[in-house]
């Protein structure tokens, strides 16, 4: 006998935001990509510990916005994508893709939260880490 879930509450919600930054597609990769790095600028998502220096496809991991758990299952993780289903508090998909000075995060699930406001907060964190890494650390052309 299969468990019945529980109802999924809230209403569905999309949002695609795109953003210039002044990053390569490497040190974004390296953003969003490694853990120890994403913890650094979406400060208000904890994640759980012991989660691998790098994210691959099939990990999943639980974070928390306060109290409320979300659970991810990572189904892409390039060099220039990092896609993950999510359960709990937000039932959908949460897609972050780039390039060259550019970053795209497309959200879409069922939920309650204001998925365009954690959403935007979480471009502007990126967007304030990536200047201070840059700013620690310039690119030098040759």
């Amino acid at each position: 006998m299969n468990p019945i879930p529980p109802p999924m509450l809230g209403n569905y919600q999309q949002s695609q935001l795109r953003i210039e930054v002044s990053a390569s597609k490497s040190a974004i990769a390296d953003a969003l990509l490694k853990p120890a790095n994403l913890r650094q600028w979406y400060w208000f998502a904890r994640l759980e510990s012991g989660l691998p220096e790098q994210f691959t496809p099939g990990l999943t991991y639980t974070g928390y916005l306060g109290p409320i758990a979300l659970h991810y299952v990572v189904d892409i993780a390039s060099e220039t994508c990092l896609r993950s289903q999510l359960s709990g508090a937000i039932d959908g998909y949460h897609e972050w893709s780039w390039g060259e000075n550019w970053v795209q995060s497309r959200l879409e699930g069922i939920t309650a939260l204001p998925l365009n406001f954690g959403q935007t907060l979480g471009l502007i964190s990126l967007r304030t880490y990536l200047q201070r890494q840059e700013a620690a650390h310039p690119t030098q052309s040759p």
